[in-house]
């Protein structure tokens, strides 16, 4: 269970032999043998844009190589980030696709160059074969000239589609799996580049993206790693052309995706998230000096983490494997001896909630064991940049009304509330944004630079009194069977009162317990 408090804040898939210098290991390396020995002991491996583009040479000596002793090893990147996320190529890439759309700018064509010339500049430092590394940069170009192209016909039209979109983002992937295919290469083990932008070759259903579409792909996806056979399989985290862009359909944690699949494909005993942390903390440690790393977290706790701040795993990523039952766990590039942290469900009634052919029950009863002891809480998180909506009607109408207007009124202006807390008069919501929703300093001088927010706070004005508070922070307490746990909100609400923290706004979820602080 989670308790929040909302506070001020101070192309077709290739799947054949990489052309970047086919360098076939020998038979006496154990690299090959524990490829080729008949074994399915997949172990999948997912790595962010930051670690390739920082540690991608320890990544492939301390991980993907002592993992080939021991499993078969399927690796799927993101797009390289080599400083900050905001720089990072898909990043650029978003940006020079949006540039392409305006008939007098040329700025797409220098953010193209940027990209390839960065992917070109690792090339030349940190590969050794010079037969390799002409080959490389040769298809690093094709691969840049290639956007060009899509933009030049973009800008001529004046209009990008979300399939256009979708050719220019791709190209991130590609570039960062045919650099990781080549490292592997560099040190004489056999790699195969899986190109997974035009791996969706079977129709889909009138449903869209349904979880009929995901076991699909899912087995398309095995079947493609299982032909890599001997071959080290390299994957793009982007994968696919759907209805509506990839971008839009599944989000930025589409690579995310892309390794749970893989792994339900190939049925593989863990999926592996390496980023740059050991595992989850109780707290950010960067924050919190006594936080400690914990060994094993369920989905239910993971997901309410990633949703209230730290970033972990998607809770859907998560649902794909874990319906699979199969573990993840989160690892650290720059510690792969660490044990990390494993995410997966610690009683076998949650497991099954998220298995097919499950028998949901509409009724639970609250058994007299889990009316325990108040015990601590697994994790606390924060999540900044919190805006709050408060609607007060003076009307007596009926509050399904009152509340279907509001309603209609975020859907219509796309906007995503966090936290929510109602009376039949009354409805208090918290939204998150990275992109600045106001400017200005000081509550009396701020002003509403989002057009989607400014439309929707005129709107709302049709069913009440509206007013925002800015500047506020959720802060989030995460642990299993919480809410059934006698007197865990009391020492919450005694410790912020202690420490002189009014409370705005309480609500729960389905972990957790929610409050809005000042």
């Amino acid at each position: 269970m989670l308790n929040s408090c909302i506070c001020k804040a101070a192309c077709s898939c290739h799947t054949r032999p990489s052309s970047m210098g086919d360098q076939v290991q020998s038979d006496s390396s154990p690299y090959t043998l524990s490829m080729t020995n008949g074994s399915s002991n997949w172990v999948v491996q997912k790595f962010g844009g930051t670690s390739v583009g920082k540690f991608a040479l320890n990544i492939i000596d301390h991980v993907v190589l002592p993992s080939l002793r021991e499993n078969k090893v399927a690796v799927v990147c993101s797009a390289r980030s080599s400083s900050t996320k905001a720089e990072g190529t898909t990043n650029r890439l978003l940006r020079a696709a949006r540039d392409a759309e305006d008939a007098q700018s040329h700025e797409y064509v220098s953010l193209v160059e940027a990209v390839r010339l960065e992917h070109v500049q690792v090339v030349e430092i940190q590969i050794k074969s010079e037969p390799l590394r002409t080959q490389l940069i040769s298809e690093i170009n094709g691969e840049c000239e290639r956007v060009l192209k899509v933009l030049e016909a973009a800008q001529t039209l004046g209009e990008i589609s979300a399939r256009c979109v979708d050719k220019v983002i791709s190209t991130g992937e590609k570039l960062s799996c045919r650099l990781m295919a080549a490292f592997l290469q560099d040190r004489g083990v056999d790699s195969q580049y899986v190109d997974l932008a035009e791996v969706i070759d079977f129709p889909i259903g009138s449903q869209g993206l349904d979880q009929d579409f995901y076991n699909n792909l899912a087995t398309v996806l095995g079947r493609k790693i299982r032909d890599c056979e001997g071959r080290v399989p390299v994957v793009t985290g982007f994968f696919g052309t759907v209805p509506g862009g990839l971008l839009d359909q599944v989000g930025r944690g589409y690579t995310d995706l892309c390794a749970a699949l893989v792994a339900v494909g190939v049925h593989a005993k863990e999926l592996q998230v390496w980023k740059e942390v050991d595992g989850i903390f109780t707290a950010d440690p960067r924050k919190v000096p006594t936080a400690r790393l914990l060994p094993a977290i369920t989905p239910a706790e993971a997901a309410e983490l990633t949703f209230y701040g730290s970033e972990v795993i998607h809770p859907f990523t998560m649902e794909q494997v874990i319906r699979a039952r199969i573990p993840i766990r989160i690892k650290n590039v720059m510690n792969p001896k660490g044990d990390g942290t494993v995410i997966f469900p610690d009683s076998t009634y949650e497991l099954e909630r998220t298995t097919p052919g499950h028998d949901p029950r509409l009724f639970r009863t609250r058994s007299p064991s889990l009316m325990q002891r108040p015990k601590r809480p697994t994790a606390v998180t924060i999540k900044h940049k919190i805006l709050v909506i408060n609607v007060h009607s003076n009307k007596r109408s009926l509050s399904h009304g009152f509340f279907a207007g509001i309603f209609s009124v975020l859907d219509r202006w796309r906007l995503s509330i966090d936290l929510i807390s109602t009376s039949e008069v009354h409805v208090s919501m918290a939204l998150h944004s990275e992109m600045p929703l106001l400017n200005g300093v000081g509550r009396d001088e701020y002003q509403i630079i989002d057009e989607d927010l400014k439309g929707a706070l005129n709107d709302l004005q049709k069913y009440g009194t509206v007013d925002i508070i800015p500047e506020m922070a959720i802060l989030s307490l995460v642990g299993k069977q919480m809410k059934n746990m006698i007197g865990v909100a009391g020492r919450m609400f005694t410790t912020l009162g202690e420490n002189n923290v009014n409370i705005e706004m309480i609500s729960q979820g389905r972990c957790p317990y929610l409050v809005l602080l000042d």
